[in-house]
């Protein structure tokens, strides 16, 4: 088959995850052609542009602004806009050098991208959404998940609403499992590099720190007080303050130190908390403020035993997590781990009943899966 591969270029996780897909789908033959854009891009590129069957195309997606740590909402919002134009133009183009080199898909694929939803509805074509947002939308969560936080959830179940409406199946990935609402959902298990999956855990005693966005000074100096050792990646520079130690991000690194760790604190953020989850690291998240999956990835962490979550670092919570380890690390041991084999037995059977010609799409598949519609 011919596919349209969209990939939103905000934070790494989608480029990983993708490419996870992506390298399934090329052997099993299929020809792609890869809508990207930002720093996926170049990550996506790198890993495929020298092999037959996949075109790597960038285009211009939204970015964020960050205000120390945290998510600048005005800021992000005034720098979009003022480069709409441009980066219209751009996808303009994009689109117009897509269809006149001849590609026509017979599938579209998106991982929380626009473009591509937009060039399916536009040529006809069915859409397989593939990503972890959809399961704030098309689930049902708990009072005790959502409980000080109904607004936000209903605002973010709404935006979420609206990416991608009526796809020919949602495939949902997630690391908990809520009970689907909607017809036409799967839920599958976080897509995971083969290093993740394959990374031994052997707990030591230090602690390793992610931090996003622009570097936080005051996040050093709040672990300077802490009775630890803290390995931290995201300064961009291999230097020791006394017990912190800022680590050059490297892939074989930063895995062996996660897997090494006695915990790890980081946002909210799927993807590393996913990983965290599978090799069975405890994790102190802490959601950028205006990301509610981020808060809902937290909440239900915590729920399930495998971390603890805070709006705000201190020292007291930092501590407080850190003698919570042991019980998060034994939580940890019943988590149901999987290989990616599950998520791409899904895609293999949603693209084989389009290729048949089957629609709509199904309300459940009869592949294995974490969830399933059960209306």
């Amino acid at each position: 088959m011919n596919l349209l591969y969209g990939v939103v270029g905000e934070g790494m996780g989608h480029a990983t995850r993708s490419s996870v897909v992506l390298e399934h789908l090329l052997a099993k033959g299929h020809r792609i052609r890869v809508v990207v854009s930002g720093r996926a891009h170049d990550f996506l590129h790198a890993a495929f542009d020298h092999l037959d069957g996949i075109d790597i195309v960038e285009i211009e997606g939204l970015s964020l602004a960050f205000d120390g740590p945290t998510i600048d909402v005005p800021e992000t919002i005034l720098s979009n806009l003022e480069l709409l134009p441009a980066k219209l133009r751009a996808n303009l183009k994009a689109y117009r050098e897509i269809v006149a080199d001849g590609f026509e898909a017979d599938a579209v694929v998106s991982d929380f991208e626009s473009w591509a939803y937009f060039y399916a509805r536009n040529h006809l074509i069915p859409v397989v959404s593939i990503d972890n947002m959809q399961v704030i939308n098309r689930c049902t969560h708990p009072p005790e998940i959502t409980s000080g936080v109904k607004r936000d959830f209903k605002l973010s179940r709404a935006i979420v609403r609206a990416k991608l409406p009526g796809a020919y199946h949602y495939l949902a990935a997630t690391f908990f499992v809520p009970e689907v609402r909607k017809k036409r959902t799967t839920l599958v298990p976080p897509i995971l590099r083969p290093e993740v999956l394959d990374a031994v855990r052997e707990a030591g005693d230090h602690v390793l720190v992610y931090q996003s966005g622009a570097s936080d000074e005051a996040l050093l100096e709040l672990l300077a007080t802490v009775d630890a050792e803290f390995r931290v990646y995201g300064f961009h520079r291999d230097e020791r303050i006394g017990n912190v130690h800022l680590r050059p991000f490297s892939e074989d690194g930063f895995l062996d130190d996660l897997r090494t760790a006695r915990g790890a604190v980081a946002t909210g953020g799927f993807s590393l908390m996913s990983e965290c989850v599978h090799v069975g690291v405890p994790l102190l998240a802490v959601p950028l403020d205006g990301q509610f999956e981020q808060e809902l990835n937290s909440r239900w962490l915590a729920r399930l035993g495998y971390g603890s979550w805070t709006p705000a670092l201190s020292k007291g919570v930092i501590e407080r997590f850190l003698e919570r380890c042991d019980d998060h690390e034994r939580s940890l041991q019943d988590y149901p781990r999987q290989s990616n084999g599950m998520t791409l037995a899904c895609v293999d059977e949603l693209l084989a009943r389009i290729d048949n010609g089957e629609m709509p799409g199904p309300t459940k598949l009869i592949a294995p899966a974490l969830g399933k519609y059960e209306g």
